[in-house]
């Protein structure tokens, strides 16, 4: 899935369950906060439906869950710019907390 120019993709589910939870809200939140080399793209189906809305961010493979357009200005400062993924999105399937 990755960008044939190697660029950054952030890709936002727009499938029936993420798009019941606002998830074309999240997606026109991404929107309008561009970064370089990086796109913003809607989705089908991620798999992670009761999750929703999902957001993953390829190459890196940061999946987030249950994105809020209020949690977009985070997840554009802190991973996209800065290089660190926000903790409290992660989607617990693909980056389980280790004790």
């Amino acid at each position: 899935m990755e960008d044939p120019a190697g660029q950054r993709q952030v890709l936002v589910c727009q499938y029936q369950n993420c798009l019941a939870r606002g998830s074309a809200q999240v997606l026109a939140a991404f929107q309008s906060h561009p970064v370089p080399d990086t796109s913003i793209s809607a989705s089908g189906c991620l798999g992670q439906c009761n999750m929703g809305p999902n957001v993953r961010v390829v190459p890196d493979e940061v999946w987030y869950c249950r994105v809020q357009p209020s949690d977009v200005p985070a997840v554009v400062e802190e991973h996209l710019q800065a290089g660190h993924a926000v903790e409290p999105l992660l989607h617990p399937r693909f980056h389980p907390k280790r004790f």
